[in-house]
């Protein structure tokens, strides 16, 4: 197995030719916002030789805790909130619990470090988990990391929304406005 290498001499040809290691960004959608977070975090508390990670985009982040924030606890919500804190118990079953750092990024002592100057956060106006990403928005303030974040919320819109449906006016605002993102690394 090969080398990864990002560096000019490196010999990942692809990377080498077409990447821009100064202008890295991660994102995901639900599940993987949450990832891209927590390897933004790792960023953050690791030297990485070779890249600049500039920014992530989160879009419906699967974030949990323990206590209930916003609309959790209406009952239009109350099923989703009990099978997804079940889902998580089942699928990381060493968890101590719905507030471990990397699903609840407000008790994350280390916050303020995450690796990146601009976050760019998605939430659906019908998605449960709609709370969970104006949340992270605060937390991130009040934490004292040194950079910019924004928190969109589309109206009328279910968890993912744009994975369903990329050509819907919400799913086109939404690439229109992480395109810019993207573009203002540039200048």
């Amino acid at each position: 197995m090969g080398r990864f290498s990002i560096t000019e001499n490196g010999q990942e040809e692809w990377i080498r030719d077409y990447a821009d290691p100064n202008r890295v960004y991660f994102g995901g959608d639900s599940a993987g916002g949450n990832i891209a977070h927590n390897m933004a975090m790792r960023v953050g508390s690791e030297k990485v030789d070779g890249i600049n990670l500039s920014g992530i985009f989160l879009n419906c982040p699967f974030f949990g805790g323990e206590d209930l924030i916003g609309d959790e606890g209406a009952d239009k919500f109350t099923t989703w909130k009990r099978l997804t804190d079940k889902l998580w118990l089942l699928i990381c079953p060493g968890l101590s619990g719905l507030d471990e750092p990397w699903i609840n990024p407000g008790k994350d002592d280390n916050l303020s470090g995450l690796g990146c100057k601009k976050v760019l956060v998605y939430v659906a106006e019908k998605d449960y988990l709609k709370d969970r990403g104006w949340y992270y928005k605060e937390v991130l303030l009040k934490s004292g990391w040194d950079g910019n974040v924004e928190c969109v919320e589309a109206k009328g819109e279910e968890h993912v929304f744009s994975v369903f449906s990329p050509d819907g006016e919400n799913g086109l605002a939404m690439l229109k406005k992480l395109l810019l993102l993207l573009m203002s690394s540039y200048s």
